[in-house]
């Protein structure tokens, strides 16, 4: 699903350089479920804004579901980013006078979909998240958890190869947390590729494995024991906690 060969990033390299992604090269396969850790300035955000396609590497090769993205033009990562890939925000980014059903539907509009099409596949991705008794909900109306499972939603109508999360439970307190993470833990038994930034060391403990950054290097990848892949009960949607 996703191969990086010596991947560099650096800004302003003319003058004080920053070098955020020092030959990083890494391979994720379908199906799999990584999380992302290291501290402040260890190159966590710049992995995901190349792997999201939200920025090119200076040099290095990045192929995404066997597409090489790491020489493409701004136009055509756009339209990589709307069909290939799903993004989770630690704050929801999700626009406060659209309710919870025209949030989720918003990616498919941009895509084209027509209406029916596109609010059938938005309540069945609601759906999957426990929130259909919200779909007339607009953000403010919604508990921090509700927001992010709408979010998640919206990151799965356009059926994307990949699902970036940002710290998706940084603003979270710990039953929310625990609800979106059982969230993305039937996703991946799904077998929906996810790739989590994570500081917790409690969330990252829910993939199934572990990257290690620090000063733009990878310095560890970490498989998890299988144990914590068994089926756990997802709580009950829409609950207000």
């Amino acid at each position: 699903m996703i191969k990086m060969e010596r991947i560099n990033k650096i800004y302003r390299p003319q003058s004080n350089p920053v070098h955020a992604l020092q030959e990083v090269s890494l391979h994720i396969e379908g199906g799999d479920f990584v999380a992302v850790m290291g501290p402040s300035g260890s190159g966590k955000s710049t992995l995901m804004n190349v792997l999201g396609c939200l920025d090119t590497p200076s040099s290095g090769t990045y192929w995404l579901g066997g597409i090489e993205v790491s020489s493409m033009n701004s136009d055509q990562l756009a339209s990589i980013r709307n069909r290939k890939i799903g993004f989770v925000f630690q704050n929801y980014n999700l626009l406060p006078r659209m309710t919870a059903l025209r949030n989720v539907e918003l990616p498919m509009l941009y895509a084209g979909v027509e209406n029916k099409k596109r609010q059938a596949r938005a309540l069945d991705c609601i759906e999957q998240v426990g929130m259909l008794d919200r779909i007339h909900h607009r953000p403010a109306e919604l508990s921090g958890g509700q927001c992010q499972r709408i979010a998640i939603a919206r990151a799965l109508v356009n059926s994307p190869d990949i699902i970036l999360a940002d710290e998706p439970t940084g603003n979270l307190d710990s039953a929310s947390s625990l609800e979106i993470m059982h969230i993305f833990q039937s996703l991946h038994r799904n077998n929906t590729t996810i790739i989590l930034v994570t500081h917790e060391a409690e969330i990252a403990a829910f993939a199934r494995r572990v990257l290690h950054f620090r000063d733009g290097r990878l310095t560890a990848d970490e498989i998890l024991s299988p144990q914590h892949l068994k089926k756990t009960p997802l709580p009950k949607g829409g609950e207000d906690i």
